[in-house]
């Protein structure tokens, strides 16, 4: 979305990364089990990129320091190449295509035949993989830090690759001026700015500092400065098991002289630090780079706040949690570098490319300027009460629902009532995102349709989908838990069509695209002030879905937006949060006050969804009772009293579609141009350009007067 948006702002942006030969696995469902396999999605080649051999850059490994009169220099080193491949990433209608360079990790032809042991020749072509592996798959961990050389390997390697590319387009321009000697890097930070997306390539600090002080020879204070100009870092989480921490031993071997550098950055950083805040020893130990106590680690987030010139979190409340909770001692002492940036999506592909029905009827009734301008979506509040532009929208929702249940007929095999409420819940599965909470709600509906069959009941296809890493023992069961639940419900006689479950296998980007036009009711469940902001809800949002969702991430900007009134929002705020933990959180409590909650909660565990094997979900049970971080429990009754609410709406079609009316018209803030104007403006300092370039085949002058008669600006 970001890419999108900066080449739609005529943003002269690159976006670097890791070519990865194997992504995120396909999850496949086996007898209602994730089983991973392996995504080799370059098998049958990619026609959109292109290998640049001419750009290969030496990314080095391992070696020692040596210190002399003249500096340090990292010597000894093992060197692993760099190959780039460019894919183009093209504006909307505004003849711009920028660049996303992907790194491949390739083996130098000399690699293990340098030295005298030419003996063995094969085994040293074979060995070739040992190097080329810094590139082969992407590590499929989500909010949860695992310190394996391997990939402390990948965060370097796409760091120093990228940070020569820059210096050496730096270097080319007429800014890099050279005064026959050396480069003048003054103005550097006016001509490059660097996000770091996370502290996944929190490296890129050290080393810019490395290259500037030991190779470019420039004294440590003017490099210092000029790397914390160029340098912003957005926070994307808060959930201490996700916060990167790389043992010290580790990073002194694979990077010894990063190691050096970061321990004199913490140095002159806790000199400061001591200046300001004499005898606060405690201070000291909270704010270091370094941490203390059994293996010393290096705190990356902390790294990456002292070395740069703008923090920003992803949504206000996050950005309010990230200054006030997670790094209130900095934010105490620089409160100017702390902003936030709320997330957005692109609307070309959110909204044109994956529901061209409703975008059509969008642009039928404000014209097609929005794609570009998504705040001019408010205009849509004038035909909130246009009885034909509401049966429209509820066509349009209708069409894409019956598209898609023929989708899952066609690949799952199951009959699907596209009459039905489609309530969806897609997000990678994990416990703070409360998968279980939505479990337990078709529990209790399940139950309630079983004890009162002739009871109204609207009726509901619940699909659930996600993937759950590879190591994560409780997403796992979850997943295992609702097949299991599935199953039983799928298959009562007494619920029929009223009721159905579908865990959606393989969720991934092209399915979003084809579940998220069809859903009616998007599932935002996570427990208050854990989701960062979340991306998804927004995509429902624009796409004609009512939300049910906790005062979490993005959804209390969307609930400010459209007003509160027009999402089902429920359950407990931050402060709750906080008071519940202050007290302790007893499970037990609600288990017992709540029958319902008790009657479901016994049937997971007495082996009701599984009679083969009665205590296949102990765990589960025992994690709901003893020790949930994300108070299940506490939100249940809010949930299930607000899901009532729910279907109550969606009995009176009219009044649901102008609700949905109103949730697409307000919609706008969530445009990731807004985000990328906002980021541009306050952290880049770059000013975005509508000016459309003429085409390459329409001579320059023709195009210039066409400007000049305002037709092409």
């Amino acid at each position: 979305c970001f890419l999108d948006s900066m080449a739609t702002l005529g943003l002269a942006a690159y976006g670097y990364g890791i070519r990865y030969e194997y992504g995120i696995f396909n999850q496949k469902i086996r007898d209602g089990w994730q089983v991973e396999e392996a995504d080799d999605w370059l098998r049958h080649g990619n026609p959109w990129e292109k290998a640049r051999p001419e750009y290969m850059l030496p990314v080095h490994f391992y070696g020692r320091v040596e210190h002399a009169a003249a500096g340090a220099k990292w010597v000894d080193t093992q060197v692993v190449l760099a190959l780039p491949y460019d894919t183009p990433v093209p504006g909307y209608m505004n003849n711009t295509v920028n660049t996303m360079r992907l790194w491949s990790a390739r083996a130098p032809n000399d690699f293990n035949l340098q030295d005298f042991n030419v003996g063995d020749y094969i085994q040293a072509v074979l060995d070739r993989n040992l190097a080329e592996n810094i590139s082969r798959v992407l590590y499929p961990n989500d909010n949860f830090f695992e310190g394996k050389e391997l990939r402390l390997k990948q965060e370097y390697f796409v760091v120093a690759a990228t940070l020569q590319d820059i210096i050496r387009r730096f270097k080319a321009s007429k800014f890099g001026s050279t005064d026959s000697v050396r480069t003048v890097f003054d103005s550097f930070p006016d001509q490059v700015a660097i996000q770091l997306n996370d502290t996944h390539p929190a490296m890129a600090i050290p080393e810019l500092m490395r290259i500037f002080v030991d190779i470019e020879k420039l004294p440590w204070n003017k490099a210092w400065d000029i790397t914390k100009k160029t340098f912003a870092y957005t926070n994307h989480t808060v959930l201490p098991e996700a916060l990167e921490r790389w043992p010290v031993d580790l990073v002194e071997k694979l990077l010894p002289r990063h190691l050096q550098i970061i321990y004199e950055i913490n140095q002159r950083h806790l000199d400061h630090i001591a200046s300001l805040y004499p005898n606060d020893v405690d201070r000291l130990r909270r704010m270091s780079l370094i941490e203390e106590g059994g293996t010393k680690r290096i705190n990356m987030a902390h790294l990456c706040i002292v070395g740069s010139h703008a923090v920003n979190g992803v949504a206000k409340i996050h950005s309010e949690i990230v200054k006030t909770q997670v790094f209130e001692d900095f934010a105490a002492l620089e409160p100017e570098k702390f902003q936030n940036k709320t997330n957005g999506i692109t609307p070309r592909r959110w909204l044109l490319l994956c529901n061209p029905g409703l975008a059509e009827l969008i642009a039928e009734k404000i014209g097609e300027d929005y794609v570009r301008d998504l705040s001019q979506l408010t205009k849509l509040h004038e035909f909130v009460d246009d009885d034909l532009f509401i049966r429209e929208v509820a066509k349009v929702k209708q069409e894409n629902k019956m598209k898609f249940a023929l989708y899952l007929e066609k690949e799952y095999k199951v009959k699907i009532n596209p009459s039905s409420m489609f309530d969806v819940h897609v997000k990678r599965i994990h416990e703070y995102k409360r998968q279980l909470m939505n479990c337990l709600h078709i529990v209790t509906m399940y139950n309630r349709i079983r004890r009162d069959p002739a009871r109204l009941f609207v009726p509901r296809t619940v699909i659930i989908g996600g993937k759950a890493a590879p190591g994560y023992h409780m997403a796992k069961m979850i997943i295992k838990l609702i097949n299991a639940v599935a199953h039983v419900v799928n298959n009562d006689p007494v619920v029929g069509s009223k009721l159905k479950v579908i865990f959606l296998e393989n969720y991934r980007v092209s399915l979003a695209e084809k579940v998220i036009p069809a859903t009616d009711l998007s599932e935002q469940i996570s427990t208050a002030g854990t989701e960062a902001s979340g991306t998804g809800n927004m995509k429902f949002m624009l796409n004609g879905a009512l939300t049910i969702g906790t005062m979490d991430g993005a959804n209390v900007e969307m609930a400010e937006e459209a007003g509160e009134e027009n999402l089902f929002i429920f359950g407990m705020r931050v402060e709750d949060v906080t008071e519940l933990d202050r007290e302790g959180y007893n499970a037990e409590e609600y288990y017992n006050r709540l029958p319902e909650l008790k009657q479901a909660i016994d049937q997971i565990a007495n082996g009701f969804f599984s009679p083969e094997e009665p205590d296949l979900f102990k765990d589960v049970v025992n994690m709901l009772f003893h020790h949930d971080r994300f108070k299940v429990f506490a939100d249940y009754e809010a949930y299930v009293t607000c899901q009532e609410k729910v279907s109550e709406l969606y009995l009176n079609s009219k009044a649901w579609t102008k609700m949905v009316i109103r949730n697409i018209a307000a919609a706008g803030k969530f445009s990731s141009d807004r985000t990328i104007k906002e980021y541009a403006r306050d952290i880049w300092h770059v000013e975005p350009s509508d000016l459309k370039i003429p085409p390459p085949n329409e001579p320059r002058d023709a195009a210039e007067d066409k400007t000049l008669n305002g037709t092409a600006a």
